[in-house]
């Protein structure tokens, strides 16, 4: 398939470039690869100039037009019959990396009824989709997982009362003192929801002076290397890039996670959280419903963020693959909208991608090969990927490479149901 690039201003202009061995001839921020069905980008079906018996028509019957387009014109042969009735004719994923060079904004996504009800209303008031201030653009909720292909750093979820409270309280700063004081009274969800909805509704005035504050503060408690030290690192660090943005208080709220490549991070509907750096996978239901609360100069709704968010402190679990086969490796989540799994192969004997719904290969390292039941072979180097649909389930791959493998989650949820 043939991808694109999203030239967000928070994106790297090196780390796409590198994996898919195309210099960046503009040199602006190259942050997202698209690789999927998604109406405002969707992957382009191309031939690779496939070998083998039938060659010449197997695999170029759709050559030139969009995988969106492929799935509409078949939803039961591309997707199988189980996605096609649960989602209708959709890819219920999209698959993307992410090259993370300045934070993302701090966001959360609506739960399915959230998002319905949401539509409903902002359809009934008559407000366009493609309006900047629209929350809600589809029906659809937004679970996510990144897996770390560089080491990737994060904020997500709420921290633990206590220990917020004794991060807060050891930077010595008085005009904090009242909002400590909402969550030291209440460490639950009441508590940082109250807290949450202090640091938003400052005169922004006086939320810059406060800020200034916190971060001088904060810069002599890094500068004393003791506990929260890469905490109050990470506040400066936003103070900069966005002076006066609740956002930097905030981020003193939530667990600051740090991933090794090859780590996962799953996000469910609700979850307060925002990129800090770093490169990776992601996968996503396919949806664009994101409600934004601070570092961002996008559109920011915070009565609309704060409720359909989850205010339960949690530490995020950091997820590992689980061996699947000996060259197969899942990555387990609740999802229903699509799975992950990570490809090694070593150039030995043949892994069958045996699969009833639709899946995306995408190759990280090396080159494998792809061979049809018919005979066909396609070979797929770095930064390329592969769509197989649901009716080409006898599909094997070689090689030595590395890879992820995206499919939906249907038979994951049966699993474990």
């Amino acid at each position: 398939m043939r991808n694109r690039i999203r030239p967000y201003a928070w994106g790297s202009r090196t780390a796409l470039a590198e994996l898919l061995g195309e210099p960046n001839h503009t040199g602006e921020p190259q942050a997202e690869l698209w690789i999927g069905a998604h109406p405002d980008d969707p992957s382009m079906l191309v031939c690779e100039a496939p070998t083998g018996a039938d060659s010449g028509t197997h695999s170029c019957d759709a050559a030139g037009t969009s995988l969106a387009q492929a799935i509409q014109a078949d939803p039961h042969g591309t997707l199988g019959s189980d996605v096609a009735a649960r989602f209708g004719a959709r890819l219920p994923f999209l698959l993307k990396v992410l090259a993370v060079a300045a934070p993302l904004s701090l966001q959360a996504h609506p739960s399915v009824p959230q998002a319905k009800a949401g539509y409903a209303r902002e359809e009934a008031a008559g407000v366009p989709l493609d309006a900047g201030h629209r929350n809600y653009k589809d029906e659809g909720s937004k679970p996510e997982m990144i897996c770390a292909l560089t080491r990737f750093e994060a904020l997500c979820g709420f921290r633990k009362p206590a220990q917020t409270v004794e991060l807060m309280t050891a930077l010595v700063v008085p005009r904090l003192q009242a909002h400590i004081c909402l969550l030291a009274s209440r460490p639950d969800a009441r508590g940082l929801r109250a807290m949450f909805g202090s640091f938003l509704s400052l005169d922004a005035a006086v939320r810059a002076e406060l800020i200034r504050e916190v971060v001088v503060a904060c810069a002599r408690k890094v500068r004393e290397e003791g506990p929260f030290a890469a905490e109050y690192r990470t506040a400066i660090e936003l103070a900069e890039q966005y002076p006066g943005d609740a956002g930097v208080l905030i981020s003193l709220m939530l667990n600051r996670i740090v991933l090794a490549p090859g780590e996962a991070l799953y996000v469910p509907d609700g979850n307060l959280h925002a990129y800090l750096s770093g490169t990776g996978v992601e996968i996503m239901a396919n949806s664009d419903n994101v409600l934004r609360g601070g570092l961002t100069g996008k559109h920011v709704d915070v009565p609309e963020l704060t409720s359909v968010m989850d205010f339960t402190a949690s530490v995020p679990a950091v997820l590992r693959p689980v061996t699947r086969s000996d060259a197969e490796y899942d990555y387990p989540n609740p999802a229903g909208e699509f799975q992950l799994s990570r490809l090694e192969l070593d150039g030995t004997g043949p892994v069958e991608l045996g699969h009833e719904g639709p899946q995306i290969v995408l190759v990280i390292r090396g080159e494998l090969t792809a061979h049809h039941e018919d005979g066909t072979t396609v070979t797929v180097r770095r930064g390329q990927s592969l769509w197989i649909p649901a009716t080409d389930s006898g599909v094997t791959i070689t090689g030595d490479a590395i890879a992820f493998r995206a499919t939906d989650g249907l038979s994951t949820m049966a699993l474990t149901a």
